[in-house]
């Protein structure tokens, strides 16, 4: 007996030491082997292009950042975004997305909504609240209340739901502060947990940006990277149409060529691609076609370039530039803005405090310092001035 009770004390101690090292290592190792920096990121900026970066205002449309298990304040040696390295970047704006489901097995060409969920793993190894298990809903607004709490701790740090908390966040980096602005977005309207009611309530959490679908069909209409190439469902369209009337801003990422077109007939107001690369420069599944791009953009639409190679070809900064400078030359200058999908399991060449690189290589491709300074941030401040509320 006594070797027994010995022999279940040391598989206790061996279970409890497994367990431990679970939920301390896991997260980093997770994060580690999915958002990686890696590429060429050019030669170092001259004293030029630092001074050109200097006076930019700098915004990202999407970037996945609040899911993994790490503080936002604090400088990291894991993953693309922190808020030292969006100063280090001189980043003003950064809209952060909630990632509430991804299908196992996920790839660009074809997903099921009925297959395994990474998140719930994630969830359970992060130690997230125990509502997040069977929730996509209180997925999005855990991540949302984490963004919440950062700014609270940090001067450095704002949560802008309106014209004027952003106006307020420009007026202070004008006088010098590093202040950035924090907007949230979903990555997938499958957080709604098929409640239209839940728009209202992400609405009042402080979410200002909704994409649609993510990498599967949801109940809203067709995923790129579904089975069906659906449009819009009866829910989808009332979901988009309660977005509009709410003033919440639209992202197609992900969305099938239907849906897109769909949406387009639906409602009157522009469009935003957070994250994406142009076809007719990348001819990759994961874009979608220059001829809704057009449209998209005809509307006054955003399409924010993504950073990895499936968006643009090309795994440096090279490659970013020069997908950047076909939007231009395609769709206009005033449509093309930047949305790296950091910290969304890609490798990207920079993380956000390489931003001089690129607008080094955008110097280097030839655009003019007006051109930088809007596609950098210019364009996202200006659309966001224009369809955020007028006041929280």
């Amino acid at each position: 007996m006594a070797i027994i009770r010995s022999l279940l004390v040391i598989i206790t101690l061996a279970m409890t030491a497994f367990l431990v090292a679970i939920f301390t290592l896991g997260p980093g190792l997770l994060e580690n082997a999915q958002n990686q920096v890696a590429g060429d990121k050019g030669a170092a900026p001259s004293g030029d292009a630092l001074a050109l970066h200097a006076s930019l205002d700098i915004a990202d449309l999407h970037a996945d950042t609040l899911l993994w298990y790490r503080s936002l304040l604090e400088r990291s040696d894991r993953g693309q975004v922190d808020l030292p390295r969006m100063i280090d970047g001189n980043v003003a704006v950064q809209m952060l997305t909630t990632v509430t489901k991804s299908p196992s097995g996920q790839n660009y060409d074809s997903n099921s909504a009925d297959a395994g969920d990474t998140i719930t793993l994630l969830a359970m190894v992060q130690r997230w609240p125990l509502a997040t298990r069977d929730s996509l809903f209180a997925r999005a607004t855990y991540q949302a209340e984490r963004l919440h709490n950062f700014a609270a701790e940090s001067d450095d740090l704002e949560v802008v739901t309106s014209q004027e908390e952003l106006k307020q966040v420009l007026k202070a980096r004008e006088g010098g502060s590093k202040v950035v602005a924090g907007l949230l977005g979903t990555e997938g309207s499958h957080a709604l947990d098929g409640d239209l009611a839940n728009i209202q309530r992400l609405y009042d959490a402080g979410f200002r940006m909704m994409s649609l679908q993510h990498f599967f069909d949801n109940k809203l209409g067709g995923s790129l990277h579904g089975e069906s190439n659906a449009g819009l469902t009866d829910f989808g369209r009332q979901a988009v149409l309660e977005m509009d009337a709410l003033g919440i801003m639209i992202d197609v990422s992900h969305s099938s060529p239907q849906v897109v077109d769909d949406v387009l007939n639906l409602i009157e107001g522009p469009l935003i691609v957070s994250h994406t690369g142009f076809k007719g420069h990348c001819n990759r599944k994961r874009n979608i076609s220059d001829a809704l791009i057009a449209r998209i953009a005809e509307r006054g639409g955003l399409i924010g370039v993504g950073f990895w190679s499936e968006a643009v070809c090309g795994d440096d900064v090279t490659a970013i530039a020069d997908a950047i400078a076909y939007g231009i030359d395609t769709f206009g200058v005033g449509a093309v803005a930047l949305g790296s999908d950091w910290d969304g399991a890609v490798t990207t060449p920079i993380d956000a405090g390489d931003l001089a690189y690129l607008t080094s290589a955008l110097i280097e491709r030839g655009l003019t310092p007006e051109e930088i300074r809007a596609v950098m941030g210019g364009n996202t401040i200006r659309y966001l001035l224009e369809h955020l509320p007028q006041a929280n």
